[in-house]
């Protein structure tokens, strides 16, 4: 397999940085004549690419890995992968020794996130032309863990485990999950989106209402607003250690979408704080305090304040599950009669079937208790989705789910016959990236989801087809 080259490929200050590392390493090494030289081949004094030079470059940079002599590899195999066509063994010997030289005692914190970098880059452009490569995810996965960026290396390492590994090899990523969890401090988001939506308030498109037996025809107004969004998201959280198996978790989440006008724009804050507790290697669960306070247009609708609990386990090595038990009491400044609490419950399940397909399950279960009684409702929930990682650098998705609510009668001409109010709605939603594409850090996705509802309550039906280019950043 051949590849183009990193762009670029070292960079001329990693280069550089390289080279004074290898040099710093060879005047600091103790001299042991030729033994050494026998250890690590000299490279041919005008390495080039191509032939049975590049090949003794190659096995050189080979065995300077084997000797863990990774600067000198670094700069050895360097030229190697800036010509036109690049072999693959090229890239991931480059993309091991920058591993190798990152984790140097002597090696300072802006070059080591540098080699890092590289490693990282070199690792993900041989899976975007082959995702099924094991051994490499296995490099990125160990990249991204040095770097600490834990979201990633954890999806990378369960797909890892997904591969038919060696038991051997299997222990150690889970050591490397389990490490994870432990250590886990800071986490960020943050994204954009442009939404367009055919129905963006999901109002019914009925005509003609029934009222008393008698028809009313809606005026044209009345019925569904299409238009384009804007969607701004992000996020933070702290956990701070108090012991040896608990953390203390203190977030925040911010969201606000806009449209033109201001009848559909609404945003929201949410908080919370708790304690965090890893209950084996392989369980942990949180119980949280939380806030919410919630705006319609620039106007405060309503807050809310609550508790939540929050439980996960890694069932087996392709397996994991999370529950999540909320509470959350709702006060609105006008629509009083909404006041009340609302309870949920999920449990969701992820199974990674081999380590380019992943496949998702999620249960629900909800209550509403406002002050009016008509409003009072039960809900439940069913949903499964599967994601697929393709060559090229293309990663699909799609899903559906199910969600059906009951509510209590007094629904007056909405319901004909008097009864209590019945809503099913379904959904499904597909989705594409490219792994290889980003935009200052921003890795640009497309999605698009269809929702129906079909109900017994006139008005309260719709259909609508949204759409998001989003612009997603984990940090």
């Amino acid at each position: 397999m051949t590849l183009s080259p990193l762009l670029p490929v070292p960079t001329a200050r990693l280069f550089l940085c390289s080279l004074a590392l290898a040099l710093c390493l060879a005047l600091t090494a103790p001299t042991s004549g030729a033994a050494d030289e026998e250890l690590a081949p000299q490279p041919p004094s005008t390495p080039t690419a191509d032939g049975a030079a590049a090949a003794e470059v190659r096995e050189a940079g080979r065995a300077l890995l084997d000797a863990g002599r990774f600067a000198e590899a670094l700069t050895l195999l360097g030229p190697l992968v800036q010509g036109q066509v690049v072999e693959a063994n090229d890239i991931f010997l480059y993309g091991l020794a920058a591993v190798g030289a990152a984790q140097h005692p002597e090696v300072a914190d802006e070059e080591r996130e540098l080699l890092l970098d590289e490693a990282i880059a070199a690792f993900r452009q041989m899976l975007v032309v082959d995702p099924g490569l094991v051994r490499v995810r296995l490099e990125l996965a160990r990249a991204f863990y040095l770097k600490e960026e834990d979201t990633l290396a954890r999806r990378h390492f369960e797909a890892v485990l997904a591969g038919g590994v060696p038991p051997e090899v299997a222990a150690n990523v889970q050591g490397f999950l389990i490490a994870m969890r432990a250590r886990y401090r800071w986490s960020y988001n943050a994204g954009f989106a442009i939404a367009p939506d055919t129905n963006i308030g999901a109002g019914s498109e009925e005509r003609t209402v029934y009222i008393l037996g008698l028809p009313f025809q809606r005026d044209a107004e009345e019925l569904t607003t299409s238009g384009v969004g804007l969607v701004l998201w992000g996020g933070a959280e702290y956990q701070y250690p108090m012991g040896d198996r608990t953390r203390l978790r203190s977030g925040a989440n911010i969201h606000r979408r806009e449209h033109s006008g201001s009848d559909f724009d609404e945003a929201s804050l949410s908080l919370h704080l708790g304690p965090r507790v890893l209950i084996d290697g392989r369980t942990e669960a949180s119980v949280l305090l939380t806030g919410r306070q919630h705006w319609a247009g620039t106007v405060k609708d309503h807050h809310a304040l609550g508790g939540r609990i929050e439980a996960g386990h890694r069932l087996t090595q392709r397996t994991t599950l999370n529950g999540r038990v909320s509470l959350e009491d709702r006060t609105y400044r006008i629509r009083t009669y909404l006041d009340g609490t609302s309870y949920d419950l999920s449990l969701a399940g992820a199974y990674v079937i081999t380590p380019t397909v992943r496949a998702n399950i999620s249960l629900g279960y909800g209550r509403d208790r406002p002050t009016r009684m008509r409003e009072r409702n039960e809900r439940y929930r069913v949903g499964a989705g599967v994601s697929v990682v393709l060559p090229a650098g293309f990663t699909v998705s799609g899903g559906a789910d199910h969600r059906w609510t009951t509510y209590e009668p007094g629904w007056g001409f909405h319901v004909l016959d008097g009864g209590a109010r019945e809503d099913r709605t379904w959904s499904a939603r597909a989705s594409v990236y490219n792994r290889s594409i980003t935009l200052m850090g921003f890795s640009p996705e497309l999605g698009v989801v269809h929702e129906v509802r079909n109900t017994n309550a006139q008005l309260y039906d719709y259909e609508r087809t949204s759409g998001e280019l989003r612009f997603v950043r984990l940090f």
